[in-house]
């Protein structure tokens, strides 16, 4: 594909300095970037690179305008990086291959079902009884779409998605291959030594412009549903157990664990690797740093982390314990050592004197 900086900021917006005829084949970074490619800058530590890349075209903010006008054509945007996701999305829908609405052949799809203008159903996917697909909806080949499950509009499920009966999921939603959304969360109950399952009632209420990364899980309910809310981002292989909550416009990088019950506020992140413990609630932009793990409710919006070593249970609680006040510790010695120099200053003034 190629196009014109004219399209391109037709389509998008922004400030062009340049010629608009210029035609520009690709997206590329700063390093790779030739004279057919445009390039963004969202950040200073990149400044030296803006002036040596071949980029035909950058996209900058006003603070750069100068640096980039000096070495060609521009596009002048007050925030270049949410420039950039908007011209790949403008870039993708030009780019890649349109599904032609209709069932493939090789699909199941149980005559109960409801399906919207303009439905896509792949090879070997099956859809059951009672399922309703709004208009369209796309379901990737050898996808699972359970009894009763109700897929908003213009979502787009990958190859090999599976969604279970109980699960209603909201409009412009994407999901990649190998999510499982309502599968049975983690629940048993001891008795005399082994494990007596309880069953998993509920369903999985997803809202709009959700997108879940390849290979996550998010499981059903115990009594009352798990819920995530609009526009919630879940990277590849992250667990969501039973009954969790999740807030309206919340991110978390991939390999991120949230046990059953908890509840995470709206805007929070949780970084790569992070574990967020049952029945644990996190207020409204809350910010966990990746690997740490969430051992208490935090009522406070912020940045949290913390990375604790495992150790027999007693040991662990009085050493974590010890470590909540390592800071005043800290201060008292600092005191009692200054102190201690005081008091040796003045013994020897009292030998000098003698």
């Amino acid at each position: 594909m190629s196009t014109t900086l004219a399209e391109l900021h037709q389509a998008l917006g922004g400030e062009l300095i340049g010629d608009g005829r210029l035609v520009i084949a690709r997206i590329a970074g700063l390093a790779a970037a030739d004279a057919c490619a445009i390039s963004f800058v969202s950040h200073p530590r990149y400044v030296a690179q803006l002036r040596t890349t071949s980029a035909a075209c950058l996209i900058v903010s006003p603070a750069l305008r100068d640096e980039a006008v000096a070495r060609g054509a521009a596009l002048i945007t007050p925030d270049p990086y949410l420039y950039f996701a908007r011209l790949t999305q403008w870039w993708a829908a030009r780019t890649r291959p349109q599904a032609e609405p209709g069932v493939h052949p090789s699909a199941v799809v149980a005559p109960e079902a409801q399906l919207g203008a303009g439905v896509v159903i792949g090879p070997q996917a099956v859809v059951e009884a009672g399922a309703v697909l709004a208009e369209g909806v796309q379901i990737g080949a050898h996808a699972f779409i359970g009894a009763g499950v109700v897929i908003g509009a213009q979502t787009r499920l990958a190859p090999r998605v599976t969604l279970m009966p109980g699960t209603v999921l909201g409009a412009r939603c994407l999901l990649h291959s190998g999510v499982v959304i309502g599968a049975d969360g983690f629940g048993f109950a001891p008795t005399q030594g082994r494990w007596e399952k309880i069953e998993q009632l509920g369903g999985v209420r997803i809202g709009d412009d959700v997108e879940i990364g390849a290979n996550t899980c998010i499981d059903r309910g115990a009594l009352e549903d798990t819920v995530i809310g609009l526009g919630v981002k879940l990277d590849n292989l992250i667990q969501i157990g039973h009954n969790v909550q999740i807030g309206d416009h919340s991110a978390m990088a991939g390999c991120a664990g949230v046990a059953g019950s908890a509840r995470i506020g709206k805007g929070c992140t949780v970084g790569g690797g992070a574990v967020v413990l049952g029945h644990l609630e996190l207020a409204d932009g809350v910010h966990i740093s990746a690997a740490s793990t969430v051992m208490r409710s935090i009522k406070q919006p912020g940045q949290y982390s913390g990375i604790f070593p495992i150790d027999d249970n007693s040991a662990w609680e009085k050493n974590a314990a010890t470590l909540r006040h390592l800071h005043t510790l800290r201060e008292r010695l600092r005191a009692l050592e200054k102190n201690f120099d005081k008091n040796l200053d003045k013994n020897f003034d009292k030998k000098s004197d003698l």
